[in-house]
């Protein structure tokens, strides 16, 4: 049997029937969408092979292979989930859970609380819930020791209670290709010490600095020696990745002062490491090549990040030279490039293969459209071009989607509600981008193709005290939310069964339908809470789309 055993977070191995942003479904909370739908939208479980997931999310994929440098494979199992206990006995050391929002704390998660006014769970919480009782129940009365990791360990800083409660041993925090062996080691011992590790877990003070508390149940990289590993300490994936992923680069450096990615260390992947990572998707079959990064624009950049389109081009034509992959994007970037270097997007486009039947997604922050929000919080986020010589942040935004789309590049934008320092008439301004946006089309004649999702800021102390229904959105907020899920509803109702990428007819129509009906569905109801709320609908439509109405105090539009 295995020393180590690694599992995810079941919301991260699913394929939500192949509809690009029905990850996100798993945010809902579990009385805003019946269990059936949920079950159906989210597809069937990962395919399991002698227990062995066939497919795993790629932080997964990372730790096995950073625990394989110093172990024989016979001792690392990343099981399937509803094959744990095949894998537990007597010799198990240690079981390794990846999570991304095991508390339903996320910015997603939180909007739909808050919007609904509901303290019901999300599914991700109760999804990671029931995946820790199974895992309980596989090594009870032994000795494995259970320990989670990965980007949502942040909300157990938050509430650490809830680790006793789900009988969790420990939490880790922080990347560990370079000490993973070191790091199962240590907590297989339990109580012995070692120099290289610290019992607690970063956190942030105000002004973003980070902060070192002491806690038994966490365990982070020693606040003295190094946080990160160098790129010659990542190892490369030994299993497939679901959806095909692979990396291209670890941090961001743009410096958002609301993003902690921004403070890892900058670190590029050479396109001959990338390439190799697909090799062992493509034996799996995986002809997609899903390039994470948290900016892909980013890779070695130039100064006052001006793109480097020698690079950039280098490594997505590495990518789509790969025999076996068929189609490739990106997860993140930045809406400034394309507005200010089209021919960079027609040219990555084109070594993408991208077209009418081929769009290129890509996860944008567009955060507001507020010029004064975006030079408080994300300054670097609009450079090489800047807010007043080159535009106000609005026309950078719709100039880069206008080149986007032009290429068949398809932008999911999301934008924050409840910032620091926010007023009525930053909230407004957001609306008046969306409306823009929403009623824009290409000189072609095609709308604009893009989505929009709002994600909520909760005051730190209402998340300590799971008192966030109580914040209550105003009216501006409100009308944030309003126009986003409005132009979601009409993307939805034009898209949807095109959308999906399941193989069966039958199957493909079902979720486009499901999917079209949920969007009017959820727009119907957002309508609704909207009004109760004081907002102003007709208005609220009609803000931002003529030139005399983009700067009128939005006061005039709360309900008569």
């Amino acid at each position: 049997m295995a020393r180590y055993v690694l599992i995810s977070d079941t919301t991260l191995s699913r394929n939500y029937r192949g509809v690009p942003l029905l990850d996100f479904l798993a945010s809902a909370p579990t009385d805003a969408i019946p269990q059936s739908v949920y079950s159906f939208l989210r597809g069937p479980p990962p395919p399991a092979s002698g227990g062995r997931a066939v497919l795993a999310p790629y932080a997964i994929r990372k730790l096995e292979a950073a625990l394989l440098k110093g172990l024989p494979r016979d001792e690392v199992v990343v099981a399937q989930e509803s094959h744990v206990a095949d894998f537990v006995d007597e010799d198990t050391e240690v079981i390794g859970v990846s999570t991304m929002d095991p508390l339903g704390l996320g910015p997603l998660t939180m909007s739909y609380a808050v919007f609904f006014e509901t303290q019901a769970p999300a599914y991700v919480q109760r999804d990671f819930e029931d995946l820790i009782a199974s895992v309980n129940r596989a090594r009870s009365g032994k000795k494995a020791k259970l320990m989670v990791g990965g980007p949502g360990v942040w909300e157990f800083t938050v509430h650490p209670d809830e680790l006793e409660k789900n009988g969790i041993d420990y939490a880790f925090q922080g990347e560990a290709d370079d000490i993973a062996v070191d790091l199962f080691r240590y907590v297989a011992e339990g109580s012995r010490e070692r120099a290289e590790f610290f019992r607690g877990y970063q956190t942030f003070t105000r002004d973003f600095r980070k902060e070192w508390a002491p806690s038994p149940r966490f365990i982070s990289r020693y606040q003295f020696s190094r946080q990160f590993p160098s790129l010659d300490d990542i190892p490369e994936i030994q299993g497939p990745s679901v959806k095909g992923m692979v990396e291209v680069m670890r941090g961001c450096g743009v410096g958002c002062d609301f993003c902690e990615v921004t403070l890892r260390p900058l670190r590029y992947y050479p396109p001959e490491k990338v390439e190799r990572e697909l090799e062992v998707n493509v034996r799996a079959g995986m002809g997609n090549a899903w390039l994470h990064s948290d900016e892909i624009f980013a890779y070695e950049h130039g100064r006052n990040f001006v793109p480097n389109e020698e690079k950039l081009l280098e490594l997505v034509t590495a990518v789509m030279s790969t025999p076996g992959i068929e189609h490739t994007n990106p997860t993140h970037g930045r809406i400034s490039i394309p507005a200010a270097y089209p021919d960079l997007m027609m040219k990555m486009a084109r070594e993408m293969r991208a077209g009418p039947t081929n769009w290129i997604g890509l996860q944008v922050g567009v955060e507001t459209g507020s010029d004064r929000l975006a030079q408080i919080h994300m300054p670097n986020k609009t450079l090489p071009l800047r807010v007043g010589p080159d535009g106000t942040w609005q026309e950078i935004v719709w100039r880069g989607t206008y080149v986007m789309n032009s290429y068949y590049w398809r932008p999911a934008f999301t934008v924050q509600v409840g910032q620091a320092d926010e007023t009525a008439e930053d909230n407004w301004a957001t609306v008046a981008l969306i409306n823009q946006m929403s009623n824009s089309t290409l000189r072609s004649g095609r709308p604009f193709e893009f989505t929009i999702t709002p994600m909520q800021h909760v005051p730190l102390g209402l998340l300590k005290n799971r008192n966030f229904s109580s914040l209550k959105l105003d009216v501006s907020q409100l009308a944030v939310y309003y126009a986003a899920y409005r132009h979601l509803a009409k993307v939805a109702a034009r898209n949807a069964t095109r959308a999906s990428s399941e193989a069966g007819f039958r199957s493909r129509y079902l979720t486009g339908g499901m999917v079209g009906l949920g969007g009017w569905a959820m727009f119907r109801t957002v309508r609704n809470i909207c009004r109760k709320g004081g907002l102003d609908i007709e208005a609220a439509e009609r803000y931002g789309m003529s030139s005399s109405d983009r700067h009128q105090t939005p006061s005039l539009l709360a309900a008569r």
